[in-house]
């Protein structure tokens, strides 16, 4: 067993204890989904930011910047960083005072259990897609700190996660995701020394940003208009009403704490997320031409830094991913649990209730598995996660929590509408069919307003 992997199974031993000691916590199912709301400060903003701060981020941005460079298209990490701030300013302070456990819980609130429900259907999906993006990225840091086969290191990756989230729920996740915010930075910092150590030091990495044909920043390149655009709503409108971080969001004690959490959040988001771009932009020549992409910051990270150092990286990039793959799965399961089987069943046992929860994380952690063994890449899979059915969420949680206007029958026609765009423009072949998605979202929403007003 080589030291890296030592290091890595020993990390892995320490987060799944800590699950496993806070589920000894955990006697209802607000302690489970929401972490019975007492978060403060310290662990919101680190909970919400360790659970954007993900596979995407580190493994995504990187291998896209590596192989397509950087352009104006290139809306990670800038786009979801600017997500989490739009959460703060706009979004925080209304969903903490609703007194939610899940998202689908506005739904009925404003529309009524049949909303409600449709709303969970739809928005389990994407829970499910990003989840698999981490997994795969877990698999990809597994085979390159050992001699494992990929495909086998993903199926080792999904069974830790299941496990690991499983247990100790968000209460879990939350106090862990302070150690883990701490040991990503200090991965990522120190990993940025090393490539500027191993190009010849600051002044020439540099030279290398200053003269790479990896950036142009100018409108041409970024493409058509359109795309790019497509490029940059995807993370800020198609993730703003995330499951995700809304969960983190309401977990908070008060309105305060969720909204300047946000904020703070997303700041650390936008410092932390550039490294690795930085990484990829400057340290590319170090490792030449890679089959796989999605491999460049490990294998560079194998290059540049000695064993300790890379056991650190290698255990800060699980700590990202761990910490977003348990947010997915636990708010998928969440919103299966709380706003389908409970209620349709009628189960009034908290111990229960958080028992169908865990079974959920199970159910989705081996659809999550498969997908991540199936798909693309990471970064294709955080796309389809941010897209999928997401214009419609959007429009009705902004005008549900704004407006007194709209019917139960507009919101459930602006959510189907929304998704069957977004896929009919996937198939057809749209340049922008999230964008197309978003568009009709809106119309359906304004045309069915003007129903209800003319029916009353």
């Amino acid at each position: 067993m080589t030291t890296p992997l030592a290091a890595l199974l020993a990390f892995l031993a320490l987060q799944l204890g800590i699950g496993v000691w806070v589920s000894r916590r955990i006697v209802s199912e607000s302690d489970y989904l929401i972490g019975g709301r007492r978060l403060g400060y310290l662990l919101t903003t680190f909970s919400i930011f360790a659970t954007w701060f993900g596979a995407e981020t580190v493994i995504g941005s990187s291998s896209s910047v590596y192989g397509e460079g950087l352009s104006l298209a290139s809306a990670e990490p800038f786009g979801y960083g600017l997500c989490l701030i739009l959460m703060g300013a706009i979004l925080a302070r209304p969903l903490w005072n609703r007194g939610l456990t899940t998202l689908a819980d506005l739904y009925q609130q404003r529309f009524g259990t049949r909303v409600e429900r449709l709303a969970a259907v739809l928005l389990i999906p994407s829970s499910i897609l990003w989840g698999a993006a981490q997994v795969r990225a877990f698999g990809q840091v597994i085979a390159s700190a050992s001699t494992i086969h990929f495909e086998v290191a993903i199926g080792l990756a999904a069974l830790f996660t299941i496990a690991y989230t499983a247990f100790g729920g968000l209460l879990a996740d939350s106090i862990t995701d302070l150690i883990q915010g701490g040991i990503l930075a200090f991965g990522l910092v120190a990993m940025l020394v090393a490539v500027v150590i191993s190009v010849g030091g600051p002044a020439d990495a540099l030279h290398l940003l200053a003269t790479t044909d990896r950036v142009n920043l100018s409108p041409a390149a970024a493409g058509h208009w359109l795309e790019t655009l497509e490029a940059w709503a995807i993370p800020v409108c198609g993730s703003l009403a995330a499951t995700e971080v809304v969960g983190r969001v309401i977990a908070a004690r008060s309105p305060q704490v969720a909204q300047r959490s946000s904020l703070a959040a997303g700041g650390l988001y936008l410092a932390i997320g550039s490294i690795p771009v930085l990484i990829a932009l400057i340290g590319g020549s170090l490792v030449g031409t890679l089959a796989n992409p999605e491999q460049l910051l490990p294998t560079i990270a194998q290059e540049v830094l000695p064993t300790v150092l890379f056991a650190i990286f290698a255990g800060g990039l699980v700590a990202a991913i761990l910490s977003t793959v348990d947010s997915t799965l636990l708010m998928a399961a969440g919103i299966l649990s709380h706003n389908l089987i409970v209620p349709i069943a009628g189960i009034t046992e908290e111990r229960t209730k958080v028992r169908v929860a865990r079974g959920g994380v199970i159910a989705f952690g081996v659809i999550a598995y498969l997908l991540a063994l199936n798909s693309e890449g990471v970064f294709a899979l955080v796309e389809q996660a941010s897209a999928f059915g997401s214009s419609g969420i959007l429009v009705t949680v902004l005008f549900a929590l704004f407006t007194p206007w709209g019917s139960a029958r507009t919101a459930a026609a602006t959510l189907v509408v929304g998704l069957v765009v977004y896929i009919g423009g996937v198939i057809a072949g749209l340049p922008a069919p999230y964008l197309a998605s978003l568009g009709a979202s809106l119309l359906t929403w304004g045309i069915g307003c003007a129903v209800d007003s003319a029916a009353s």
